[in-house]
């Protein structure tokens, strides 16, 4: 099991982080239309009940923003995940159908506000994740964005480089259809309150979705 490390710079900028990781072993699928039929109905709610200038309110993607301005990112340049998919519902965009786990992790991110990597944990290099900043420079691929400047960003790194920022995570341990180590990193930089229920509600969905075995939630 890979183990999460928050680096000091994080802890000195931004110390009431929370971080919540889940691992499980799981069967992916190209769809499933019990899910979507879930995130249909999530949206029109969304939509109902929810003006632009709300998305910034929510407690996870306003301080998710905060920490941008933090570390030197413009989060309206670069948005968390979890905002722009909000922002595509209320715009009347339609969502992005990719595969089932990556369809999940964005239930639970237009649920909770939290932005949440999703990584093929075969693919991660070493037996280790630190969350630090990005630097000028530093080689990034963002899935489907091509190179990303991710300096001033939050990223987990392994043993080869970034992987995941709250923006776009890395094209080189995404998720496929053949994924069965799945890794999800929910980032709470609103501290603690709400990362416990995001997680046990991503724990479920995985078990109802994917029939996920060993799965285990590491709270750091």
């Amino acid at each position: 099991m890979v183990r999460i490390n928050i680096s000091e710079e994080i802890k000195n900028l931004w110390p009431d982080f929370h971080g919540a990781a889940i691992f499980a072993k799981v069967k992916n699928t190209p769809h499933n239309k019990e899910l979507w039929d879930e995130i249909n109905i999530l949206s029109e709610e969304y939509k109902a009940n929810h003006e632009i200038e709300d998305i910034k309110k929510n407690p996870a993607i306003a301080a998710t923003r905060e920490a941008y301005k933090k570390f030197g990112k413009d989060p309206n340049r670069y948005r968390p995940s979890a905002e722009a998919l909000c922002r595509r519902i209320l715009r009347d965009l339609p969502l992005y159908q990719i595969d089932t786990l990556v369809d999940l992790i964005n239930l639970v991110s237009i649920k909770t506000g939290y932005s949440i990597g999703g990584f093929d944990a075969d693919k991660i290099q070493g037996n280790s994740l630190t969350l630090g900043i990005g630097k000028e420079n530093e080689p990034y691929e963002g899935i489907g964005k091509g190179i990303l400047n991710i300096e001033g960003l939050p990223v987990y790194r392994d043993s080869l480089g970034g992987i995941g920022t709250p923006t776009s995570d890395h094209e080189r341990t995404k998720l496929s259809e053949e994924t069965t180590n799945f890794l999800a990193l929910i980032n709470g930089y609103s501290g603690t309150n709400g990362l416990k229920e995001a997680a046990e509600y991503m724990q479920a969905l995985l078990k109802k979705y994917t029939g996920s075995e060993d799965d285990k939630i590491v709270y750091y």
